[in-house]
């Protein structure tokens, strides 16, 4: 079977662009994108100059029958091998969405007589409905905006609150700027009909019904030439998915090596990685403890470890950043031009491979043997290593696997190698 990212860490930049080109990732007169400064000044307030992140590739992953070169922005030196050692092992991944969905909200504080007003919005429920369609002309047109309405109580020793909530399909859009617009559209057409002042009208970053999930299904006897280690390290990954859901000291650290993989994409392709996250976390809470967002099982019946991981994702890929920011329109060229709902199954997808590798390791041979020998190039240029020297460095570094390293070991060892080149 042909693999033809074998081996592509080791590959030199520019040879791993024209693999990319070559296979068809990347067009032939494809070149590197930068921000320029007029754009970036435009961006933010007070603008003074660009702050830089790698991009690299994350490769070996199919999703839904196919294949990917994935983009991420990360600074951290074991991600990017991570996401390419687990799509390698875990093999090809289905996803699904179930359905993309926006949520906002208009608030209202201190209200009287909740019941009736209630019940006074709700038998308004369609004319509501067009009227917040009406602040979203061009989403509509594209067959997407608001779809739903409806509306909630709550109560603290204040009062009562009374809220409005707006459900809208934001079409290829993150759309955070269109539901607001809805929301303070139509919000003083509801505060006249109730006779009660708007305490705020804002979207929300979290929705339990616009769920993405992505599985994998890993043949047991893979995870190891010897039959016997392979069944133990199955039963070993199922234990720690287990235990995730029921610590969440543990289930912190699990979810965070997920968005590992998840940001960088979500950074690359020019997506608000803040809001996700937010939303993210508030789902690995719904059940009033904060659990694992993925759960691996043996199929005893297949012989299969079953991955799968769920997730809101509110992403985009168009609007924004996506719009103006070069990487981000470069990067999903790069993934195919995806619509938003195939983006949100590659994100999907990397977190669970992420995932994968992260336990793989813990219960075998510990986190800190891949993560350390990928981190010797970061301590060597930290000791203040040249290009030329960090070979040498890196390789040291690498023999001392079984003792502590750290910035300080490094520059030892760049000190020896120094006073070793000038005695030659």
């Amino acid at each position: 079977m042909e693999q033809p990212f074998k081996n592509f860490y080791k590959r030199t930049r520019q040879e791993k662009v024209a693999l990319l080109k070559t296979l068809g990732y990347l067009p032939a007169d494809d070149t590197q994108s930068h921000l320029p400064e007029e754009i970036a000044d435009q961006m933010v307030e007070n603008y003074l100059f660009n702050y830089e992140l790698p991009l690299g590739v994350a490769v070996n992953f199919n999703i839904n029958e196919k294949d990917y070169v994935i983009p991420m922005v990360v600074e951290e030196p074991s991600v990017i091998a991570a996401a390419s050692n687990g799509a390698k092992k875990i093999g090809p991944i289905k996803t699904s969405v179930s359905h993309r969905e926006l949520i906002g909200q208009i608030v209202f504080a201190e209200v009287t007589d909740v019941d009736q007003k209630v019940n006074l919005i709700e038998s308004r429920n369609e004319e509501l409905l067009q009227l917040a369609r009406s602040f979203s002309p061009s989403m509509v047109k594209r067959g997407a905006g608001p779809n739903r309405i409806w509306v909630e109580t709550k109560q603290d020793t204040t009062g009562d609150y009374l809220i409005v909530y707006v459900g809208m399909d934001t079409g290829e859009a993150m759309g955070a700027n269109a539901i607001n617009t809805v929301l303070e559209g139509i919000a003083p057409e509801i505060a006249q009909l109730i006779q009660q002042p708007i305490l705020f009208s804002i979207l929300s970053n979290y929705s339990e019904t616009a769920i993405t999930t992505a599985q994998a299904r890993i043949p047991v006897l893979t995870l190891h030439p010897n039959a016997v280690e392979a069944e133990q390290i199955a039963h070993k990954l199922e234990l720690a998915s287990r235990y995730a859901h029921i610590d969440v000291y543990r289930a912190t650290t699990h979810n965070k090596g997920i968005m590992n993989g998840i940001d960088p994409v979500l950074i690359a392709t020019g997506n608000d990685w803040r809001a996700v996250e937010a939303g993210v976390h508030a789902y690995a809470s719904r059940n009033g403890n904060y659990e694992s967002l993925t759960e691996w099982v043996i199929d005893k019946k297949t012989n299969e470890l079953v991955g799968t991981i769920s997730l809101p994702l509110a992403i985009g890929t168009v609007g924004g950043t996506i719009a103006v920011h070069p990487s981000a329109q470069w990067s999903l060229k790069l993934l195919g031009n995806p619509d938003a709902e195939t983006l949100a199954g590659i994100v999907a997808s990397v977190g669970l491979a992420q995932n994968f590798a992260a336990i793989f390791a813990l219960v075998t041979d510990g986190i800190q043997k891949g993560h350390m020998a990928l981190q010797a190039k970061s301590l060597a240029l930290q000791a203040g290593a040249h290009v030329d020297e960090l070979p040498q460095v890196i390789e040291k570094l690498k023999q001392k696997q079984k003792q502590p390293v750290n910035q300080a070991v490094a520059k030892e060892i760049l000190d020896e190698i120094r006073k070793q080149n000038q005695t030659i």
